[in-house]
């Protein structure tokens, strides 16, 4: 199978998705953001998975990490919808914290150009001014790469799978007529055993 065929691709985009999640996580960890940390964690387990099967010919695996990628993009679209505040979400929610205390995205006060001032009284959490970049669009930036990288991900996911079963599907009707395929072993018949024939000449 050559190099710039579906599978090729695919363990293309499980290294990218390696990559980006990997980043992602180290910044989570910094937040003491505990809900993404164990998706981080979910997700590069199944990245894992898919870029085995994958390099090892096994569909099973690849359909782990496509059923996954589904969920790791309706997390995503989810983590989105909590920075837009949608609806009664606030990027204070427990559903990304889990209730732990001082949670809050690393990105909050150490974006480029921001600067932390001292608390309030009237608020626990500091005052950040002069970002170039407000934290709520780098986290919704990095939900964004995740859903398009699993995306990809999924479509080439499934042509490979479809790829490996059209192979398997063709090797077997190939050898299905040969006894001594790959699939079935040689078998032992019996052979008749051949000895020659005089033809001897009677004289009158």
């Amino acid at each position: 199978m050559s190099c710039c065929s579906g599978r090729c691709t695919l363990i293309a985009l499980c290294f990218l998705q390696l990559i980006a999640t990997v980043e992602r996580q180290v910044f989570d960890f910094l937040g003491y953001m505990w809900a993404p940390i164990i998706g981080n964690f979910f997700q590069i387990i199944c990245v894992i998975l898919g870029l085995f099967g994958t390099y090892q010919y096994r569909p099973r695996y690849i359909v782990v990490y496509c059923t996954w990628g589904v969920l790791w993009v309706a997390w995503n679209i989810f983590i989105i919808c909590v920075y837009l505040e949608l609806g009664s979400l606030t990027v204070e929610t427990p559903a990304l914290t889990l209730g732990a205390p001082q949670s809050i995205s690393w990105w909050r006060e150490h974006g480029i150009g921001c600067q932390a001032s001292n608390a309030t009284a009237t608020s626990t959490n500091p005052v950040v001014t002069g970002c170039l970049l407000d934290f709520t669009y780098v986290e919704m930036i990095h939900a964004a790469i995740q859903i398009v990288l699993a995306i990809v991900g999924f479509i080439y996911g499934i042509y490979v799978v479809y790829m490996f079963t059209e192979e398997d599907d063709s090797f077997d009707f190939i050898g299905g007529f040969d006894s001594y395929s790959a699939y079935q072993a040689p078998q032992k018949t019996s052979h008749m055993q051949l000895q020659p024939m005089y033809v001897t000449s009677s004289t009158c």
